[in-house]
This record gives structure tokens, C-alpha cells and sequence, in this order.
């Protein structure tokens, strides 16, 4: 316990210290030539202006993954009960102030497009047949945050008005950081990148190693189709807390190699280190959560510097952590 206790204080005596990093864009490419047709359908005007149960229904006809998946059908146990208890909800005065938000925040999509329309361009410099999703935005009043899918994404522009709105989601203050509008694009592009779609994995392999590198593959892949966001908004971390995992690299891999982190197959160890938490207590008072997938991005970051010759393709096409963590000789000093 004092040994516990004394690693814990020194973490968080120096993760507050150090000199500032400057972060610097990835490869930019160049898509002059890459085409993007993109399908973008604004509905949170529509929805905040139902008038009647009748135009409820014709509309969430014409979008049923929009009734479906947004306003959640299925948990409801008749089609009567949901239509009178979401009609209840777009005609509340307060959907009002949500889209005046909505539109302070938002504007008219116009940016929110564009970033997406980028991001997709970026994917099909790598990914020549990658075929964009049609986006579609609405205000749900706060009921859902979004729906991905190979063919259509579906953002609930309210949940990510920020700090600042009169009303916000309800879960726990370090995860509303997540709900800015800056976080929409990259957290589409990290789905992508955990997905089996571009991400090939053993799946025969449980232990955190292999999930540290499946998510270290997801954020370098994340931010190569966004080669100038901060790793900050990527994963979520405050700079602070960026810069101090950055410092301390070697303490905190420290404690993985003592307490037997990567070989684990220990739900309650994956938890620990991976799992959505603010803090990874197992570390350090200061240590943010999901340490493990950070450190996994850094071994995956690694690798591919030692590996100047392998692609990004290729990268996602390794389904071996193992490999991609011996090769990558990955062995942090504190900064």
C-alpha cells in the first residue's frame, strides 16, 4: 500500500508539470482531386414545427430510421403510446429554446458539412471505394446523441450545443465535454476506425494488449482523416490531461508492466484501464480514464515511425497486436 501510495502521489505531482507541447498536423493529403457527393438532410426545423400527431406520423413514415433509432420505437409498447409521448416532447416549449440553440450553435450546417464532407474526402484518398453515408441532423430533445451506420449517420444537433446551453444531457460532468460541436466529425471518424470494416483484428485475442491496439489503430486512423484536430478532442482529454499523459509515459507504463496489465484478460483489469471512467485511480489521482487506449495509441504510433514504408491501409489490415506491439519497440521515457 506504500508503495501504491507513494507512485500515486508522484503521478500527480508531475502531471501538472512540465513545459507545454506544441502538436503538430499528421500528413496532410491532398484531395484536390477526390470527389465527395455527400447527402446532407436537415430535420430539426421540421421536428421542432410539428403542428399536428398526423404530420408526426407522416414524417417519422418518410424517416423510420429516424423514429427507430433517434426517438428509440422499439421501447415503447404501442405505436399510440409513442406517437402521443414524442408529439408530447416536440411540442413542449421547450424544444423551442433547444432550436434557437441549435441554430446559435449550428448556424445553418453549413461548417458542420463541410468538415464532414473533408473528412470523407480524406477516406477516400486511402480508400478510393469508400462510398460516403447521407448525414442527417435533428433536435431529439436531448433523447439520443447519434446513429452511425455504413449508409447514414443521424446527429442530434442538441446534445452538442456545450457549455454554456440551458440545457444539457444528463450524464456526468466529464463526460459533457464530449458533447461540444467540435466532437462530431472526429467521434464519426473513430467509429470508422474501430469498426471491422477498416480495422482487422484476431478476435480469438481477449487480452487488453489487443484492445489497446485496436483502439490505437481507431485514433491513428481518426487522425490522418483529420490530420489537424488535437489528440485532445480525439480522445477526449482536456490538454491538460493530454500533456501530462504525454510526461509521463514511463510511469504510467510502469505500472502496467508491475500490476500484469497487458496480458490480462480480466474483465474488472479491462475496466480498469479501458473502460469510460473519469479517472484511472490504478495509476494515479490525476491519471484520466481510458489510460490504456491512449497508451495503445502511442504504441501504434510508434510502430509506424519505426515503419516508414507500411501504409495506413496496411496498418488497419494487421490483425496481430502482438506484432504491431514487438515491432514497435515501444519503450516511453518521461518528458
Amino acid at each position: 500500500m506504500k508503495k501504491y501510495f507513494g507512485f500515486a502521489i508522484l503521478i500527480a505531482t508531475l502531471w501538472s508539470c512540465g513545459k507545454e507541447e506544441e502538436e503538430k498536423c499528421v500528413f496532410t493529403p491532398d484531395v484536390s482531386q477526390v470527389t465527395v457527393d455527400l447527402t446532407f438532410e436537415r430535420f430539426e426545423d421540421s421536428l421542432a414545427g410539428i403542428s399536428s400527431k398526423q404530420g408526426l406520423v407522416e414524417l417519422f413514415t418518410r424517416e423510420p430510421l429516424i423514429r427507430d433509432y433517434v426517438f428509440r420505437r422499439t421501447t415503447y409498447p404501442n405505436d399510440s403510446v409513442f406517437i402521443n409521448t414524442i408529439y408530447k416532447k416536440l411540442t413542449n416549449p421547450h424544444i423551442d429554446t433547444l432550436l434557437m440553440e441549435t441554430h446559435r450553435v449550428f448556424g445553418d450546417g453549413s461548417d458542420l458539412k463541410a468538415q464532414f464532407t473533408q473528412a470523407f474526402a480524406n477516406i477516400k484518398y486511402y480508400y478510393p471505394d469508400f462510398v460516403p453515408p447521407k448525414v442527417q441532423t435533428v433536435i431529439s430533445g436531448l433523447d439520443s446523441d447519434m446513429f452511425f451506420s455504413d449508409s447514414l449517420i443521424i446527429v442530434s444537433l442538441d446534445y452538442y450545443l456545450g457549455e454554456g446551453a440551458r440545457f444539457r444531457p444528463q450524464v456526468y460532468d466529464y463526460q459533457l465535454r464530449q458533447y461540444v460541436k467540435e466532437n462530431i466529425v472526429p467521434s464519426c471518424m473513430l467509429l470508422y476506425g474501430i469498426s471491422d470494416r477498416f480495422n482487422k483484428t484476431r478476435v480469438q485475442d481477449k487480452t487488453v494488449l489487443a484492445d489497446m491496439i485496436a483502439y490505437g489503430k481507431a485514433f491513428y486512423f481518426a487522425k490522418h482523416m483529420l490530420p489537424c484536430v488535437p489528440d485532445s478532442i480525439l480522445i477526449w482529454y482536456s490538454s491538460e490531461e493530454v500533456r501530462g499523459s504525454r510526461k509521463n509515459q514511463d510511469l504510467i507504463w510502469k505500472r502496467f508492466i508491475d500490476d500484469k496489465v497487458l496480458y490480462s484478460t480480466s474483465h474488472m483489469v479491462k475496466q480498469k484501464y479501458l473502460g469510460e471512467r473519469p479517472k484511472t485511480l490504478d495509476v494515479g489521482p490525476e491519471c484520466p480514464g481510458r489510460i490504456a487506449q491512449w497508451i495503445g495509441w502511442q504504441i501504434v504510433n510508434a510502430y509506424m515511425e519505426s515503419h516508414p514504408e507500411i501504409k495506413l491501409q496496411q496498418l488497419m489490415a494487421q490483425p496481430e497486436a502482438e506484432r504491431i506491439f514487438k515491432e514497435s519497440k515501444y519503450k516511453p521515457r518521461g518528458r
